[in-house]
């Protein structure tokens, strides 16, 4: 008989739903330790503004793959499938269970599925690109992709320099559009994995928890936070650690683009639209059971039997 493949446990959900106070009571009942599955947490002197668990949390219930970057360092989907997969490997090899928490689809997407074999990235090839947009605009670089590759150039917009000179490189590398190379998957993962989303019923507690979130967050210091990145000088807008919801409007802040007022309005309608973009993304996931963040023993019990089951 062969094998059964080890379990693994994915817990996903909209910022907010209440993820890790869930993650933090599933490791008080089943044998699991957490990864998480969030491409901000990777992030080092970005605690306020990501709602990076505290000390508190971190001493009950540690978190791998917080705190592994640099704000001014790249991490791509293909980083954290193979960092993830070494962490399972660790955590099985232990004897317990991988518990994957964090509201980054993307990053779940390419664990559960693999990840296409696209080229990797060419420093000089990229240098070029960005020579001709300096030149041009991204503006024109967008319809050159729109020629090449029509459907990437629809699902790309123009001023998303970064995917669209990712596009544009794996083109001229390659050979080969996005789109084809897209098609073929990578290695599926190797494990059983239970898959739940826990969001609240009602989407405006959704929202009122959102907005007490940022709220808390400027009371803790979320200004001086990003005030810090920006001082630093080697940051700028286009990373993706200042593209984070709410990083984004607080840096447009510090460079007197808008208020602080507006700074936090805008920041709060960027993390409703993040919110209802990671909803979208869960209901037309396969295997999925949803849990109801506003019964937390209803959803504790529904993981738990799930895992003691599977046995």
């Amino acid at each position: 008989m062969t094998k059964p493949l080890p379990q693994a446990i994915f817990l996903m959900g909209p910022t907010a739903s209440g993820k890790t106070d869930l993650a933090i009571r599933l490791r008080q009942q089943l044998p699991v330790e957490l990864i998480s599955v969030d491409s901000a947490l990777i992030y080092k002197d970005m605690d306020i503004g990501t709602a990076k668990p505290d000390a508190d949390e971190l001493a009950q219930a540690p978190h791998r793959l917080i705190d592994i970057r640099d704000p001014a360092q790249s991490y791509s989907a293909a980083d954290f499938r193979a960092d993830a997969l070494k962490e399972m490997a660790d955590i099985v090899a232990q004897g317990r269970i991988p518990l994957l928490v964090g509201g980054t689809m993307l990053y779940y997407k390419a664990l559960l599925e693999g990840l296409s074999p696209l080229p990797a990235a060419d420093p000089a090839v990229r240098a070029q690109i960005e020579q001709e947009a300096a030149d041009k605009g991204w503006q024109a670089m967008h319809e050159e992709l729109v020629r090449i590759d029509p459907v990437s150039g629809a699902r790309i917009h123009p001023n998303d320099p970064q995917r669209l000179s990712r596009a544009l490189e794996v083109f001229r590398i390659s050979g080969k559009t996005l789109t084809e190379l897209t098609k073929t998957q990578g290695d599926a993962l190797p494990y059983r994995v239970h898959q739940f989303a826990i969001t609240p019923t009602d989407r405006a507690v959704l929202h009122r928890r959102i907005e007490q979130r940022f709220e808390k967050m400027i009371e803790a210091g979320f200004e001086q936070e990003v005030r810090a990145l920006y001082e630093r000088g080697d940051l700028h807008p286009d990373l993706p650690s200042i593209r984070c919801v709410g990083y984004r409007q607080m840096w447009e802040y510090l460079d007197g683009q808008c208020s602080l007022d507006d700074a936090v309005f805008r920041g709060i309608c960027a993390t409703r639209q993040l919110a209802k973009r990671q909803i979208t993304w869960l209901r037309s996931w396969k295997d999925l059971t949803w849990l109801d963040s506003s019964d937390p023993e209803s959803a504790l019990q529904t993981v738990t039997n799930s895992v003691r089951c599977d046995v």
